[in-house]
């Protein structure tokens, strides 16, 4: 039987990926989560729906396309099943008109060594999204004696998972970046809430995102869950919506990350990175001023880039700037468009999640120092 499942980090070469699909996909209501998540100058503020056909054939049409890039070179690309999205969901304590996507497997997803768990999440519409998941997990389940099929321990996502009046259109983005510095968030602490998406994983070191999405209990469980690896909570002051670390932190190859220039990691935090001789350079600025259209997340996308092995990367292809800054980085890059993907949930990387890569799990930061980010 087949070893499927292998992945430490998102650098070393990919030989097998599981890409999202658009099909029936919708803009979800409002909810506790959500509201925050939305900037207050966002067209899709109060819109909620099944997302226009056109749009859904646009994005599949480049979804299709990334996975035939992919297979061409020599990389195993398995696909979601995609549920009726606009059916209404409900357990004993919360209701929701409807579901989302699975074109983002990035968010649900987590690989660790021959592990993928699914996530905590905590929007309330993403509660069973991991289903879209579950035929290709049992088929690596059957495959790969080796595969660990884990769900993470599910949030009940009651009224007490959220701050109540969190929410104000009237606070100015001034106050909601004070917010940010102050870790305030919308989610409380009674439960883990994490999405995979706010997890970097470098090897023995999981460096995992506080903000909108994931708590700091969701890091205490980590940290208990996987005793052998070491787990860094990290936050991004400049970002007034923080939410996914893959459009602000990202590793290119041992050494070497790109970081939002809007979001640079804190002084403090930076500790462990230097001793370790690890290079963090501004991305470059986005080619487009503002999102696609009924898109929720922001021009900084440019940077959510697949990186294929230590010298490849995909990056959308009208990236025009960050095409040429990963080439000055020495990166062999691969434009490839994805624009009209983004509404759907992000960009190359969020559409992607790992199943395989080669190597194994490695440290990459074995000068430890007085680190602050440690949990």
């Amino acid at each position: 039987m087949a070893k499927i499942v292998s992945s430490w980090n998102d650098f070393d070469p990919l030989k097998r990926v599981i890409v999202g699909r658009a099909d029936n996909s919708v803009i979800p209501p409002e909810e506790p989560a959500t509201s925050e998540k939305v900037p207050i100058d966002s067209e899709m503020r109060g819109m909620w729906g099944l997302r226009p056909l056109e749009t859904v054939e646009k994005a599949n049409a480049q979804l299709d396309n990334l996975a035939k890039i992919l297979e061409d070179r020599g990389v195993i690309v398995d696909r979601p099943t995609p549920l009726q999205w606009n059916q209404a969901i409900g357990t004993p304590d919360f209701r929701n008109d409807s579901m989302m996507t699975c074109m983002p497997p990035r968010d649900i997803l987590l690989t660790i060594g021959n592990e993928i768990i699914s996530a905590a999440n905590s929007f309330r519409c993403r509660y069973f999204e991991y289903l879209a998941y579950w035929p290709l997990m049992n088929e690596y389940f059957e495959e790969d004696p080796e595969f660990l099929w884990t769900q993470a321990p599910r949030p009940r996502l009651t009224d007490k998972s959220y701050k109540h009046n969190y929410y104000d259109e009237k606070i100015s983005l001034e106050e909601r970046l004070e917010r940010t510095a102050n870790k305030d968030f919308v989610t409380t602490e009674i439960e883990p809430m994490w999405d995979a998406a706010d997890v970097m994983r470098v090897g023995k070191d999981l460096f995992i995102q506080h903000g909108l999405t994931t708590n700091r209990k969701a890091m205490e469980w980590f940290k208990r869950y996987y005793p052998d690896l070491r787990v860094h909570a990290v936050n991004f002051p400049g970002d007034p919506y923080p939410i996914h670390i893959d459009a602000t932190f990202v590793p290119l190859r041992p050494g070497l990350i790109i970081n939002n220039p809007h979001r640079r990691l804190p002084e403090e935090q930076r500790k462990i990175f230097e001793a370790n001789d690890w290079q963090i350079v501004d991305a470059a600025q986005p080619a487009h001023e503002t999102p696609p259209p009924l898109c929720y997340s922001s021009v900084w996308l440019s940077m959510n880039c697949l990186v294929l092995d230590h010298k490849t990367v995909i990056v959308e292809a009208s990236e025009t700037n960050q095409l040429e800054q990963m080439d000055k980085l020495g990166m062999n890059v691969i434009p490839v468009p994805f624009r009209d993907a983004y509404p759907f949930g992000g960009g190359l990387h969020c559409s992607t999640a790992d199943v395989y890569r080669e190597g194994t799990c490695e440290d990459y930061f074995p000068n430890q120092v007085d680190d602050p980010t440690l949990v």
